[in-house]
């Protein structure tokens, strides 16, 4: 990549994007960031627009040589599929045109490792598995994520597009601003956490996440996905690692997966009776955590080098951060 003049990043202001800037800045390449909002970053050039904006993509990828296209939105209420599917959908399509009009030389873009690897059993998923509409296709977030994903995919077999795609897990670690990852941590922190559900996640440090697409612009193949995961850890075991590491009590009431959905409304009718107003997750929240999320990084570590740091240290890192002066966690045990 040593013609690239310059490396542009959409979703720079991201959890993900914000770890990805700092650790680009530290190369030394020309940094251009289409961003929304936001402040100035020091060392890189900022240019307002959206990727759902043709026109603002185009100016932003003029130059460019490589470009890191992480821009999203995260949401699981269904009354936002239209917004997801601009954002994820028309916004992958603008980077795709725009990268092919300036002869762009690699485009890292950002999908889920919910779009293929998720199922309603602990099976552990690898990028030869199919996706998941069964599974996940009534939420628009993955379902945005997937039709992303294979058009991204289309551009680089039709059309000689070289971009590659990344599939991280569950993000955590610090400097999740907007708790759009962190969330269900926060909610546990919280005492918020009513019931223990009774699937399965892989979760990974954002920071790792962030150097293995690094890796993926020098590394990876174009035209392949690449999953980028920590550990495949039961929702039980991770509660018990927050509990332990916080001195937050876990719940003691267990949710079996077929009741995931009637004990969400179970708890929310419940809480006016008792003069409480409900805080706990939303439906989706608990019938996803019902869900099985693992996933199989070997691809990643065998082709980019990909390592994920001890996941003790990550949790560690999390609470830290969502217990930090105005973070908002709030918890007593976190003072």
């Amino acid at each position: 990549m040593g013609k690239a003049t310059r490396i542009v990043v959409t979703g720079a202001t991201g959890f993900l994007g914000k770890h990805l800037v700092e650790q680009l800045r530290a190369g030394g390449q020309p940094l251009r960031l289409l961003c929304r909002t936001g402040s100035a970053v020091a060392g890189a050039e900022v240019v307002r627009g959206d990727v759902t904006s043709a026109e603002d993509v185009n100016g932003a990828l003029e130059g460019a040589g490589e470009v890191y296209h992480l821009a999203g939105l995260v949401s699981r209420d269904p009354k936002d599929a239209g917004r997801l599917y601009r954002v994820h959908i028309e916004g992958t399509r603008n980077v795709c045109e725009a990268a092919l009009r300036h002869g762009v030389e690699k485009v890292v873009a950002v999908s889920s490792s919910g779009t293929i690897a998720v199922s309603r059993e602990p099976s552990v998923h690898d990028e030869h598995s199919g996706y998941k509409h069964d599974v996940v296709g009534e939420w628009p977030y993955y379902l945005s994520k997937m039709f992303a994903e294979k058009l991204a995919l289309a551009y680089a077999r039709e059309r000689r597009l070289p971009v590659v795609i990344a599939n991280p897990s569950l993000l955590l670690g610090p400097g999740d601003e907007r708790g759009s990852s962190t969330g269900d941590v926060s909610l546990f922190l919280r005492g918020e956490l009513l019931a223990m559900p009774a699937g399965g996640v892989n979760f990974v440090d954002a920071r790792d996440v962030a150097q293995g697409l690094i890796a993926a612009m020098r590394a990876g193949r174009p035209g392949e996905r690449y999953l980028m995961g920590g550990v495949n850890w039961s929702v039980r075991k991770l509660v018990e690692a927050l509990s332990e590491l916080s001195g937050v009590a876990k719940p003691k009431l267990e949710l079996p997966a077929g009741l995931a959905a009637w004990g969400a409304r179970l708890l929310r009718g419940a809480a006016p009776w008792i003069g409480q107003k409900y805080q706990g997750p939303d439906e989706a929240t608990v019938r996803m955590a019902a869900l099985y999320w693992y996933c199989d990084s070997s691809k990643a570590r065998a082709e980019l080098g990909f390592q994920a740091q001890d996941p003790i240290e990550t949790l560690r890192d999390t609470i830290a951060d969502l217990w930090a002066p105005g973070a908002g966690a709030g918890s007593a045990a976190g003072a």
